[in-house]
């Protein structure tokens, strides 16, 4: 018999027995897309948390971690800056360095009318902007002429929109940061995605910054590489000219944001692999459903057996028939499964926020899992099939 005599004999069995085939098929189903939701949504997951950590990409942050004479020398200096706009001038020239992002914060209340708001105020330069993807919800962002003439303006986060203003649009209202009156040219989008958090934030040019707080100081800074091959000969370069400039060891020192990522990203990987295998479980329960019917079906067809093989047909042709009986069981299932999980899986993203991603090589793997089963555990009852006398089947009532 051919290979398509031999499906269309399956499929014709299957459709004898549908309510049985069905239950069959549904350990296959559940158990591969399971498998598909939990790797769907741990890889999307992972690729969230890479973004939300590393940001645009190819940048580190230089930190002050000053050492235990440096504090027994003084005392206070945790609430000493950090950085200057020395230290922004000499991290500039480092070949390789694309941009510098400088930011200061300062928490300060915020007043508008007879409403006052705790917020953080925080002043930054124009890298700032090219480097971190901030989406303006209402008004316009800072312009270039912002930054350089140090205008009263500022953007605030929609939490300190729905504090001060009830939701009410705020642009061109006056605010007070301290004592000093900022107009209001723009609001930010609610932040979304995994590590989005609900901060009341007013940001300001770093020169307006630095005339509210009568301070000039800077307490973050960030570098951006123009390639990721650069990253870590820049890092180590800018926190050896940082130390010597300020005559400290190992004080000035390096985050490379992406490495951060990778790491959490392995955490994830392992975790979906766990989970994975757990869900991986039911294939097997399904595979036994399988090769449990399978046998019912032999057992059921003994004298239909007994006269294809007094009509001639081999054992290896009875085997095969069997076999692929059970793949195609399996294939059908597995291929359902992959349906369900994948319409789940982009379900549960749409509404958890962060992407389903669901690659070739998972939905490949699927099906031909489901294949393996089917031959795995089709293989007993085909076996069984084949190995028949002819004559006590034809016998058998």
């Amino acid at each position: 018999m051919s290979l398509m005599e031999n499906l269309l004999m399956a499929v014709g069995s299957l459709q004898a027995h549908k309510l049985r085939s069905l239950l069959t098929m549904l350990g296959i189903i559940i158990g591969v897309g399971a498998v598909i939701i939990v790797v769907a949504i741990g890889q999307g997951g992972e690729a969230m948390l890479k973004s939300q950590i590393a940001g645009s990409g190819n940048t580190i942050e230089l930190f002050y971690q000053p050492s235990n004479e440096e504090i027994a020398a003084n005392p206070n200096i945790y609430n000493q800056a950090p950085f200057s706009q020395e230290d922004i001038r000499l991290v500039e020239t480092i070949p390789g360095v694309k941009q510098v992002v400088a930011t200061s914060s300062a928490f300060s209340t915020v007043r508008f009318r007879e409403k006052t708001s705790d917020s953080s105020a925080i002043g930054i330069n124009q890298a700032y902007l090219d480097v971190n993807d901030i989406e303006i919800a209402k008004g316009r962002g800072f312009a270039a002429s912002d930054f350089i003439s140090g205008r009263r303006v500022t953007m605030i986060s929609s939490f300190m929109q729905e504090e001060l203003f009830e939701g009410k649009s705020p642009i061109g209202e006056i605010i007070r940061i301290g004592a000093q009156p900022v107009e209001i040219i723009g609001v930010l989008k609610k932040p979304t995605g995994l590590l989005a958090f609900g901060s009341v934030e007013a940001y300001l040019p770093y020169n307006t910054w630095k005339t509210i707080f009568a301070k000039n100081e800077i307490t973050q800074i960030t570098l951006q590489a123009e390639s990721a091959d650069q990253i870590k000969r820049i890092g180590q370069t800018a926190a050896k000219k940082v130390n010597l400039l300020h005559g400290t060891e190992d004080s000035y020192q390096v985050i490379n944001m992406e490495e951060i990522a990778q790491g959490l990203g392995q955490i994830t990987k392992i975790m979906t692999l766990i989970i994975g295998s757990i869900a991986g479980i039911s294939l097997f329960v399904g595979g036994i459903g399988v090769m449990n019917i399978m046998l019912v079906s032999v057992t059921e067809r003994t004298r239909e057996i007994g006269i294809r093989m007094a009509l001639g047909a081999t054992r290896k042709q009875v085997l095969t028939q069997f076999l692929i009986e059970s793949m195609t069981l399996t294939l059908i299932g597995g291929i359902v499964g992959i349906v369900i999980g994948w319409g789940t899986s982009a379900l549960i993203s749409f509404f958890a926020g962060w992407p389903s991603l669901i690659s070739w090589q998972v939905v490949a793997g699927g099906v031909l899992f489901s294949m393996i089963i089917g031959i795995v555990f089709g293989l007993l009852p085909a076996n069984k099939a084949a190995k028949l006398n002819p004559i006590e089947s034809l016998r058998y009532e």
